[in-house]
Formats: structure tokens, sequence, C-alpha cells
């Protein structure tokens, strides 16, 4: 279904992968996966055509029809829910004008070759999903949260998330050979997740998932190709069984590269050594062989996450009381509200996507007007917030010229140092930020809560982009905070090891 051959990317001095090839056959379930930064979208962007590698070449079967979950791609904003999951149909009422034209041509002049071509398009109708499409959006909007928002609603009342459902929900419909979803669980909540885990069993077809939700990954794969050390490496099996054997390949790659660094030392010295005395023809020779030799690409140099949050002490028994809060923009989202937090608890709110979870943090933060009801923080509480969001006001600005801006008095090292502790090296915190990774973008936000001395932590979906390792260590950091935490994520697996409760926003709006 997809093949790609002898593959090269680099942008600047960072080689992505270098002479790679590897090919998905019908019917396998892969899952793709990477460090932040190693290629994971670059490589997504050259199989859809979106870029062109540096070398090699990309192929499919003949007539071969791919579904692409492109969370930015234009649409009709005026288009209500309902008309644009049946746009995923426009094939076919094509056919069903092409055979009302048939027929009306053949009232006029009575051909038998028309009523021949209106009978093909019917049997292709009848044995397709025309007629049970309504049935067809209506489990689908179901299964994926949609129905709730209302299906007359308009595209332009939709949120950045419940659009990317529905770009999402369009594609399924569309059932294409070769499936390519790049992150499609980040604005799903775990019924949901499920929904779609169940759906992606049965699929028939094929698909290639990048995902940072291992659970996930887990059971929807048959196969993993994973991105590292500048190579593709395919692996037979689900996540849990590729990483087994990653780790036993790794050990052995590395050994590689290490016999093949002592030797290139040993080679060039010997060079230097003799290669203008008596035995320069011989130098000669190991020169020769020396530049023949095909390198191992050096294992990544990416720094390992070291987050630490900055604590400002607070003497309080209660951290956070709200009473009647009613949330929401035009309408509430949910009954009032009456929450009681103690210091120190950690919390996770659950519920399905579009309860109004981000709404009820953004109200707690004042960015948004609650529309009943109070809440109250103690004196002297210090939040440091992590939104969801990948929006930047200036995206042509690096990392480091971000945080610049943000705490002017800090020193360039002491920016860079907070950078590296979130995991992005020297020469990712000068690459603008639009350039950057979903994963590597989430770094440069960590790095700025780390800036900052709070003892309550809000975090919206911080563990979408992140690879495991920043989300092992993300986790391990929430939990020794001595502060207040409130945490909403899909990933239950992230949070259930530290946090006290779990507030579920389950009502039904």
């Amino acid at each position: 279904m997809l093949t790609l051959s002898h593959v090269s990317q680099q942008f600047g001095d960072k080689i992505l992968y270098e002479d790679v090839s590897v090919q998905i056959n019908r019917s396998e379930k892969v899952g793709l996966i990477g460090r932040n930064g190693a290629g994971k979208s670059t490589l997504i962007k050259i199989i859809t055509g979106e870029l062109l590698p540096d070398d090699g070449a990309v192929a499919f079967p003949k007539n071969l029809k791919m579904g692409y979950l492109d969370q930015y791609v234009n649409v009709d904003e005026t288009q209500n829910i309902r008309d644009f999951l049946r746009s995923a149909f426009a094939e076919d009422f094509k056919k069903a004008d092409q055979i009302a034209a048939l027929y009306e041509k053949y009232a006029e002049t009575p051909e038998e070759h028309l009523l021949i071509k209106a009978g093909e398009l019917q049997t292709q109708l009848d044995q397709g999903d025309f007629y049970q499409m309504d049935i067809l959006i209506d489990d689908l909007a179901d299964g994926l949260g949609i129905k709730v928002l209302g299906m007359e609603t308009p595209l332009a009342n939709l949120s950045g998330g419940q659009r990317s459902k529905l770009i999402l929900a369009k594609m399924l419909l569309e059932k294409p050979d070769l499936l390519i979803l790049d992150e499609p669980t980040n604005h799903l909540d775990d019924n949901h997740i499920q929904w779609l885990i169940e759906f992606l069993q049965d699929f028939s077809g094929t698909y290639l998932v990048v995902s940072h939700d291992r659970h996930f990954l887990n059971q929807i794969t048959t196969h993993i190709i994973d991105i590292e050390f500048g190579k593709l490496t395919k692996y037979t099996g689900n996540l849990e069984k590729a990483l087994k054997l990653k780790e036993l390949q790794n050990e052995s790659y590395l050994k590689q590269y290490e016999a093949q660094q002592a030797h290139i030392k040993k080679t060039e010295a010997y060079i230097r050594k003799y290669k203008a005395g008596s035995r320069s023809t011989m130098a000669k020779s190991r020169e020769k062989q020396l530049a023949k030799i095909d390198r191992l690409t050096p294992p990544t140099d990416a720094p390992k996450p070291h987050l630490a949050f900055s604590y400002a002490p607070i003497v309080t028994t209660l951290a956070l009381e709200t009473e009647g809060l009613v949330i929401g923009y035009q309408r509430p989202l949910l009954d009032a509200i009456d929450l009681t937090i103690r210091y120190g608890e950690k919390i996770a709110i659950r519920g399905f996507n579009g309860i109004g979870k981000s709404t009820l943090l953004k109200t707690l933060l004042g960015e948004i007007p609650a529309i009943e009801g109070t809440y109250h923080f103690p004196q002297h509480t210090q939040i440091d917030y992590f939104s969801q969001d990948l929006e930047w006001a200036h995206p042509l600005q690096n990392g480091l010229q971000y945080l610049s801006d943000l705490y002017p008095k800090a020193s360039i090292k002491e920016l860079r140092r907070q950078l590296s502790r979130a995991g992005l090296p020297d020469q990712l915190a000068q690459e603008k930020l639009k350039f950057l990774s979903g994963g590597e973008q989430t770094k440069v936000k960590l790095a700025e809560m780390m800036m900052k001395k709070s003892n309550f932590l809000i975090l919206d979906e911080p563990t979408n982009h992140i690879d495991q390792d920043t989300k092992n260590n993300l986790r391990d950091t929430l939990a020794k905070f001595p502060g207040t935490i409130i945490v909403v994520s899909h990933e239950a697996e992230f949070y259930e090891s530290f946090i006290d409760r779990v507030i579920a926003l389950d009502q039904e709006r």
C-alpha cells in the first residue's frame, strides 16, 4: 500500500533519516513512533506529498484512495455538522445526479445505452452505503461525541478540538484504502478513544497512526515503525512487543557504533603517524578504506528531560472554593458547580470532550467570565498554567527569544538551561517556534512553566504531543510537587499514580 525507497531528509545540520526504505502492506495496522523531533510529522508530510524528500521516492498502488487527518484543512464554515459529514459521500451524490440526468435525457431521446448506464450507476449506489448514509453518520457522530454539539450547529461555532473530531469523522466515513492519522486521540476523551479503538480494530483497510498514547497504540497496531538513529525500523507486533525488540536491537546498535568509532580513531591515528613516512603507501591504502566505510549514525544526543517546578510556599488549608459557579459562553455548559479543593490535593478532571473542562479552567484563571456564582483562591496563591493550545503571538520567534520576552531579567544561560531541562537541545532552542514539532513546542511551554514560582499547577492536556520519556518525567515531577494540582488529561495511565481524587464532569447538557 505504501513503499518508501532510499528516502533521506535533512534540516540544516540535523539528519532526520538517511537512505531509509520501508514498506506497508495491505491490511497492516501500523504505528509510527519516535522521540519528539525525530521526524514523525515530517515523514507524514513526505507520504502525503506536502513535502518532497531530499532524496528517494514514495510509491502507492494505482488509484489508491488515501485519507489524511489534516486538522488544519480549510472548511466551509457556513455548513452545519450534518451537511459537512454528508459531504463524505460527495461521489455518491454525483452518481445520483448523473442517474437523474440520464433518465431526463432518456425521456427526450429514448436510447437504450442511457438506461444501461443509469442501471450501472444505480447498482453502484445500491451496493454502497449511500442509502444508509444518515444512519452511519449518526452512529459515528454518537461514537465520537459529535452529536452532543448539535447536528445543525454551523462549523463556525466549533472550537479547534471539536473541528478536529469532525474532520476525523468525515475521513472515517469516506472509508479510504489507506488512513493516515496524526495524533487522533488529542481531542477525544476516554469513552470516545475506546470507541475509536474498536472502530480501528474492525477497520478492514490499512492505516498508519502517529500517537504518543501508548495504551491506544498498543491496542490498534499489528506493526510498529520506529524512527531512531536516522533509520526506520519496522517491527511485527503491537507496541509492547516492538519496544522489547527495540531494546535488544538498541543494545546491539550501540555496541556496533562504539566498535566502529574505536576502529575509525585507531585507523585515523595510524594514517596521521605514517602518512609521510616509510609506511605511506599502507597509510594511503587505509585512508581509502576508511573513506568507503558506511558510517553508523551517532545515537541521538537529545537531552533527557529533568523537569522541576519552583515552589512558592503558602500557609492555607483550602486551595480553591467555588459556590454556585456556572460556566459557559452564551449559555451554561453545566449546572452550578460547588467545589472544595484542599491545599496540596492533586485532582484530575474528567468528562467527555466539549462538556466544559477547559472552559472551567479558563474561568478559574479569569480568562472567561463566570455566568453566575463565585470562586475563591486564598491570598498568596501563585498559579502556573499549561494550556493545550499551541498558538504563539510571534511564531517566527525561537524558544530563547520567546522566554527572553517573558523574563527579560533572566540570563541567556538560565533560559538555555531551562529549555535543556525541558528536553530541548540548544540547536532547537534557536529554531523558529512554527518549525518545531508539537512535542518540541510543548517543551518550550514546560520550560516557561519552570521559570515561574507557584503553589497551584493547572495543566490542560499536557501529554498531547510529548514523547514517553518526557511524559514519565512530567508525571514524576507532578507527584513530587508540594502544592495543589488540577490536571485535565484523556490519559488515565498518565495521572492515576499521583492524583488523590477524580472530579467527573459527566453531566449531559
